[in-house]
């Protein structure tokens, strides 16, 4: 197991209980190619530090199954990954509801002004104003899967219209070709497609300037999804209201970055999945699969390595 400092503590109980004549490693990133030689399964619990199998994996001598605890693969699909018979599953459903409330928190934010009102009130400062409801408002929301489903069901509840949007056109959803068209009355712009060699910096200076200058961008998706420049740049000249960005290209967010001190943005640190139980919720998965695997039994989630993501027919 590719592993950072934030395992769960009963990790080893519950691995036992699913593989009880399992032998089981663990190892950091740079112990990862000394322990991979022989190992039968790896799972990737910290996907920040999954380039480490990319760099490992001429060890890689009996390697059949790779499980990431996250719902995004792309640092995990590479050349000989995709070559390979190694199967990949991710974490898809342990983030949906999480990340749906998070992005309606943010959409609430925006438009009720909290921001704002927090830093008033560290100044103490009474200055009344006037918000704005969200029921009405558009939302495009980019991600076909199970997630932006959520995010737009959720979203649709509090009487937002939503326009999903996905690879390909299906009962509900919009084909990603047809974004381009949908933008010019959006007023959130919501991101949570998967990173793959056609949503990498969908969000450019192009894509935003298709958007009236009152609407906002959230990204929950991939950092790279955004080319953060264009996004600074927007801000800047009025052409945005309003950005929050949970998920960024280089993580943490250096603190040099404007990000951090434009007007209309909100920074959070990659959390919008993470609610309380998330990790007892990720193992649970894992171990299933991992049952599943000894049993010689279909897994879930798995990956289809040539798109980057879960393919509808999954389990």
């Amino acid at each position: 197991m590719l592993h950072s400092a934030d395992l769960p503590p009963d990790l080893d109980r519950q691995v036992a209980a699913a593989a009880p004549d399992a032998r089981i490693c663990y190892a950091t990133a740079p112990e990862l190619p000394d322990s991979l030689p022989g190992a039968d399964a790896l799972l990737v619990w910290d996907f920040t530090i999954g380039d480490a199998v990319r760099a490992s994996w001429a060890a890689a001598d009996r390697l059949r199954w790779v499980h990431t605890a996250s719902a995004g693969v792309d640092r995990l699909i590479f050349d000989e990954m995709v070559a390979s018979d190694v199967v990949i599953t991710n974490s898809r459903g342990v983030f949906d509801t999480a990340m749906a409330e998070y992005v309606l928190g943010l959409v609430l934010a925006f438009a009720k002004d909290l921001p704002r009102t927090l830093r008033l009130q560290d100044q103490r400062e009474w200055r009344h104003r006037e918000t704005e409801t969200i029921a009405g408002r558009t939302a495009v929301v980019v991600g076909g899967g199970p997630i932006g489903a959520a995010i737009a069901a959720l979203l649709g509840a509090v009487g937002m219209r939503v326009r999903l949007v996905g690879r390909r056109a299906r009962a509900g959803v919009h084909a990603a070709e047809e974004l381009p068209g949908l933008l010019g009355d959006t007023d959130y712009l919501v991101l949570a497609a998967p990173l793959t060699e056609q949503t990498r910096g969908m969000a450019n200076a192009a894509t935003l300037a298709l958007l009236p200058p009152h609407a906002r961008l959230i990204n929950v998706g991939r950092g790279a999804l955004v080319v953060e420049d264009d996004v600074v740049a927007a801000l800047r000249a009025g052409g945005l209201a309003g950005a929050a960005l949970d998920v960024f290209t280089a993580e943490p967010l250096p603190p040099d970055s404007p990000l951090w001190t434009l007007p209309g943005m909100i920074v959070s640190p990659h959390m919008s999945g993470d609610a309380v139980g998330w990790r007892e919720s990720l193992v649970g998965l894992f171990t299933d699969n991992l049952a599943r695997y000894r049993a010689g039994q279909p897994l879930r989630n798995v990956v289809d390595k040539t798109h980057g993501y879960v393919n509808s027919g999954s389990l």
